[in-house]
């Protein structure tokens, strides 16, 4: 039976390969953590309302903007999240 001496180099180069690419992704932190704002949504990446990230200039205004928000009168919010004309705890009647 003929030992073929070939595959080993070819395993140990893809081997090599394999770690080198599993280890560029721990090289820089703030590069790999940057690269996830660029990844598009139908791709898994942020969608477009999503806040902006701590630490930012951005979020500074951001959470200025809903504490602002918080303080104000529910009617002066211009709002309508999670909001309807008939509770949802309410029966609704269409036999009537």
């Amino acid at each position: 039976m003929p030992i073929f001496t070939r595959p080993i180099p070819v395993l140990t180069a893809l081997a090599l390969a394999a770690c080198a690419l599993g280890g560029c992704s721990t090289v820089n932190q703030k590069l790999s953590s940057g690269m996830a704002d660029y990844i598009p949504a139908w791709a898994g990446g942020l969608p477009a309302d999503a806040p902006p990230r701590a630490g930012t200039p951005e979020y500074d205004k951001f959470m200025q903007e809903r504490e602002r928000k918080r303080l104000m009168p529910a009617a002066e919010r211009g709002d309508d999240t999670g909001k309807s004309s008939t509770p949802a705890s309410a029966p609704q009647n269409a036999a009537q």
